[in-house]
């Protein structure tokens, strides 16, 4: 399901743990998807944050998967959607 809301906003996503966190910060981020294989001391860094700011928190299980999703050729840890 998150593979998907990816690919349908490939133009209105950020890719990347500290461009997320950016757009956490200033409020750019409307959902943030974070990939359950990938290092928990990266992407609790974002969960923590998004909660804070009220963003819903999206799990996939592919760093892979979910690069593919977004048009590039390495895993994502995590991505955000832009609002």
């Amino acid at each position: 399901m998150s593979y998907e809301k990816v690919t349908q906003a490939e133009t209105n996503t950020i890719i990347g743990t500290k461009q997320v966190l950016k757009a956490i910060k200033n409020g750019h981020a409307k959902e943030v998807i974070i990939a359950s294989d990938a290092d928990l001391y990266i992407t609790s860094k974002v969960s923590q944050l998004a909660a804070e700011h009220n963003v819903p928190c999206a799990y996939v299980d592919s760093m892979k998967k979910l690069g593919k999703a977004c048009g590039i050729d390495v895993g994502a840890a995590t991505v955000a959607i832009k609002q």
